[in-house]
């Protein structure tokens, strides 16, 4: 029988830090949209320990909704809803409405187009005072980049030069002329930041 689920360590480095970050920005019931859900382990740890809310993973790769739904299934959590096919760059994604949108480590590994589409669709889908939580390396005006995350930054240009990590700075203007807050900053382990905006 094959096992579509994929594996990533950090996932399980990362998963409880952004979890205590969830638990005090989410509510306590609604829906809960997770873009760029990759191997779904985040999700159904999230899942399992949120069981008042509603998930609905999404990821622009068919071999990913294979895992995040293999990982659904294993985990046997029923508030994951079956993942859909969503490209953070399209202009309009197939939802109406999401009580809050979760975003872990995809700003960074995929072209500018893709925060763009990001913040307006959160715009366009989340309630006022809906939060749009993001994670991962960035770069800081006035604050020095650790050479890890230098090292990391070459190492996605060199994949592909639409990758990268952004200034916040920018994340944070964009997320302006969207109608959003300006971000609340958290530092995480190994040089990460939760980010969370909030829909004015």
């Amino acid at each position: 029988m094959t096992d579509n689920r994929l594996r990533y360590t950090a996932t399980e480095r990362n998963r409880d830090p952004i979890l205590e970050i969830l638990r005090q920005i989410l509510p306590a019931r609604g829906l809960v949209l997770e873009i760029a859900s990759g191997s779904g382990e985040h999700i159904v740890h999230f899942a399992r320990a949120l069981p008042g809310l509603q998930f609905q993973p999404s990821d622009p790769d068919p071999k990913a909704l294979d895992s995040i739904a293999a990982w659904a299934k294993h985990e046997a959590v029923t508030n994951v809803l079956p993942p859909l096919l969503i490209d953070a760059s399209a202009e309009a994604w197939p939802m109406e409405h999401a009580d809050a949108i979760a975003c872990i480590n995809m700003i960074h590994i995929s072209p500018w187009t893709a925060t763009i589409g990001l913040f307006g669709n959160a715009a366009r889908l989340l309630p006022q005072g809906g939060a749009l939580y993001l994670y991962g390396p960035y770069r800081q005006a006035g604050v020095e980049t650790a050479p890890s995350n230098e090292a990391f930054d070459q190492s996605l240009k060199i994949r592909n030069s639409l990758w990268g990590l952004r200034n916040l700075e920018d994340v944070a203007e964009l997320a302006a002329a969207q109608g959003f807050s300006a971000p609340d900053i958290t530092a995480m382990p190994a040089n990460n930041l939760s980010v969370v905006f909030r829909r004015l």
